[in-house]
């Protein structure tokens, strides 16, 4: 068994990485477990523990779709939180525009639901986690430090192709493989 998700691979500019630090360094007094610079990406959709034999099966499904795309262009944006004020759960950035992603996520959802896998339940809301959030001791000030850096913001990515990814999950955090990516053709 193998973990997967099917995502596009995000790369920050520096300047984005370099707010994204401050803003770490600023709730450092927090337990959030912070998704490393190297494994930003925005979820297309997860597939969880994944027979091997099923592999090919999914990246032909993921293929296809890849191959009715264009790449586009794509910004992260404005800083956010997951659950309340009162319970936050996850940190993510906003992408704009979105319309080609959701689209894209869309058509990833539709065509893996042909070979048995559940479109999401909730709402497909493209955004890029940042850190999870563990526990919170000093609400107030979280929220304060969340609201200096709501305006966060990257320059213009390209993108153009999806990723199917195998996670292992390792006490110091998650390690994402590669296991084959898919170009855009359209």
């Amino acid at each position: 068994m193998k973990r997967l998700f099917a995502a596009i691979k995000i790369q920050p500019d520096k300047a984005f990485l370099e707010k994204l630090l401050h803003l770490k360094q600023q709730l450092k007094h927090e337990r959030i477990k912070w998704v490393k610079d190297q494994n930003i990406h925005i979820t297309l959709k997860f597939l969880g523990d994944t027979e091997v034999k099923k592999i090919p099966e999914i990246e032909h499904v993921v293929q296809q779709v890849a191959s009715s795309h264009s790449s586009f262009a794509v910004c992260l944006n404005t800083l956010g939180i997951f659950g309340s004020r009162y319970d936050p759960r996850v940190i993510w950035v906003g992408i704009e525009p979105y319309d080609h992603l959701v689209i894209l996520m869309k058509d990833v959802h539709a065509e893996l639901k042909t070979i048995g896998y559940d479109p999401d339940r909730q709402n497909l809301v493209p955004h890029l986690t940042i850190g999870r959030i563990k526990e919170i001791k000093d609400k107030q000030l979280f929220q304060s430090i969340i609201d200096k850096f709501r305006d966060i913001s990257s320059k213009e990515m390209i993108v153009t192709e999806c990723v199917l990814y195998e996670s292992i999950l390792k006490k110091e955090g998650p390690v994402y493989l590669i296991l084959r990516t898919f170009p855009f053709q359209k």
